[in-house]
């Protein structure tokens, strides 16, 4: 059972926090306290660290993640002081990925995506299933009430599902963190899957260099940060889905279409970019109470569970019909965040571009479903 609500306190120490826009980007940097990010950096890279020399698969993100929220969890500090870094410090990372998917962009991409409608379909059937399916779970297994477990059973789109749920007056503590544990333990599951699948390590832990090998020249570096920035900037203006990495994938897509740029993201840049993901990540655990967390953490166990299977069967039968790897396939509807789901891709070197679609599709409908069910489920 989770436990009951409190709405001041909740507001006040909750995750809740992840649904609010925060500080602009700038903000962020200014927010950086030199020793407590000190302090995050240097436990995210440890964990980092052991990870890749045990093999884990996605090693500096899986392991800057669990040991920097460990140390948030267990209350580690040096002369009181705790590791802490800005939650919006990510979003300075995110548009990399944007722009390693789009440097896989070629003429050739468009023929292929032709094929991909039965996925994108099958989307329509998928997503109402996951979410109900998780809801149903979420009710029979806590003491959840309707509209908090309604929202936080959301397969995706984790700040419009948290702000949707408190405008509707959902428990902001418990609802932000099933969702968030729904990330956190698809992006620890997933490759771990992969890794007992294949039998042996996989991704960046099975000895891959993530990204290109292609040196960038001064002036393709000066065109991708171009994109970054601008893809960013228009993408928020314009509101597209997952701006942050929508944005920057359609320029660099452009660029790289046009043949103006030919190398792309270098392994070592995204290897900094899981760092900081996961440590920006692990950091959300920062005060939150055990209880909480376990208790979320048992109800998303399930409901992830059962999503996975349905992402197995959705691979199963749709990988031979749009010409896609299963793994692909299993990615593009594994319910984890688009940022971290395409880093696996990345990772796997399968296809990121039919990943980050179905994500940033996943993000929409999910927004739209949330609306058309709520009357009859989260009353």
């Amino acid at each position: 059972m989770l436990p009951a609500r409190n709405g001041n306190s909740c507001r006040a120490r909750g995750p809740s926090a992840a649904a609010d826009p925060g500080p602009p980007l700038i903000q962020a940097l200014k927010d950086i306290e030199p020793v407590p990010a000190g302090f995050a950096l240097l436990i995210g890279l440890a964990g980092g660290l052991v990870a890749k020399w045990l093999g884990l698969p996605l090693p500096m993100l899986l392991g800057s993640l669990i040991a920097v929220g460990a140390a948030a969890i267990g209350g580690l500090s040096i002369g009181g002081i705790a590791p802490r870094v800005p939650v919006k410090l990510r979003d300075w990372f995110i548009p990399v990925i944007g722009l390693s998917i789009g440097s896989s962009f070629s003429p050739g991409i468009f023929e292929q995506a032709v094929t991909w409608w039965p996925s994108v379909i099958a989307l329509l059937v998928y997503l109402p299933a996951a979410h109900l399916i998780s809801f149903t779970l979420a009710r029979r297994l806590s003491g959840i009430d309707r509209v908090t477990a309604f929202y936080g059973c959301a397969p995706g789109g984790f700040i419009e599902a948290v702000t949707l749920g408190e405008e509707a007056g959902a428990d902001p503590a418990v609802l932000a963190m099933l969702q968030f544990m729904r990330l956190v333990l698809t992006i620890v599951l997933v490759p771990l899957l992969f890794t007992i699948l294949t039998g042996s390590a996989v991704g960046s832990a099975g000895g891959m260099v993530i990204g290109t090998g292609a040196a960038l020249s001064a002036a393709e570096w000066a065109m991708m940060a171009a994109a970054g920035v601008i893809g960013v900037v228009a993408g928020k203006a314009i509101r597209l889905p997952a701006a942050l990495v929508t944005g920057p994938i359609i320029l660099s897509g452009a660029i790289h279409l046009v043949g103006w740029v030919e190398g792309g993201v270098p392994g070592w840049l995204i290897q900094i970019v899981q760092l900081f993901v996961g440590i920006t990540l692990g950091i959300r655990f920062l005060g939150r109470s055990p209880i909480i967390i376990v208790a979320a953490a048992k109800v998303s166990a399930v409901a992830v569970f059962a999503v996975l299977c349905l992402a197995g069967v959705a691979s199963a039968l749709l990988s031979g019909l749009v010409g896609e790897r299963w793994e692909a396939v299993f990615l593009a509807y594994a319910p984890g965040g688009l940022a971290e789901m395409t880093l696996i891709a990345l990772s796997l070197e399968t296809s990121v571009i039919f990943v980050s679609l179905h994500h940033v599709l996943r993000i929409i409908l999910t927004v739209v479903q949330i609306r058309l069910l709520a009357p009859r489920f989260a009353t």
